[in-house]
């Protein structure tokens, strides 16, 4: 397996391959309950465009995408009307004294791993890769992840990241979860 960010057009549209079949609602009740599910689609035309200013991180196979972990900068905010909310709520919440809108920091726009290779370390492998790549540019990455989707908020929280805010809009229930690199 090859763990590297995304330089290709083929690359990008795996990703979108993988993110429609792990959709919630392509999803049956109990494969989103056992695996975790996404919940953003993103176009072709919004990945290309965070594609070019900060790579996705991809684990490929022989030569296909089995897992992504998507780089979203704050300048991306309005891309996706869905995660507004979601930029909005960083002028509430403090951490470490200070208003995390403030901070240093990117957000994990979205992470999946392709089913055939669920529970092979992958995840864990995109988001060392998240820190090896982006570390040195940013002190923390921050996520939001569905209260619903308790397999994605185990599987963060084994890596570090700490739920430190929880707030509903329109859609769903979430969950801010920050990885502090400092």
């Amino acid at each position: 397996m090859e763990l590297k960010l995304a330089d290709k057009k083929s690359e990008l549209l795996d990703i979108l391959r993988i993110q429609k079949e792990n959709q919630l609602n392509s999803l049956s009740c109990e494969s989103s309950k056992t695996n975790g599910f996404v919940t953003v689609t993103h176009t072709y035309e919004v990945i290309e465009k965070m594609n070019s200013r900060a790579k996705q991180v991809i684990a490929k196979m022989d030569d296909q995408v089995v897992g992504y972990a998507l780089v979203m900068l704050k300048e991306f905010r309005d891309l996706i009307p869905v995660l507004i909310p979601m930029f909005e709520t960083f002028s509430v919440i403090e951490c470490n004294g200070q208003k995390l809108d403030k901070l240093h920091y990117y957000v994990m726009g979205q992470i999946c791993v392709q089913d055939d290779f669920k529970r092979k370390g992958i995840f864990k492998k995109l988001y060392e890769k998240h820190k090896e790549e982006y570390s040195k540019y940013y002190d923390y990455c921050v996520t939001e992840v569905s209260s619903s989707n308790l397999p994605s908020i185990r599987a963060h929280e084994k890596l570090g990241f700490k739920t430190i805010y929880t707030f509903t809009d329109q859609t769903d229930e979430w969950n801010i979860l920050l990885w502090d690199w400092n």
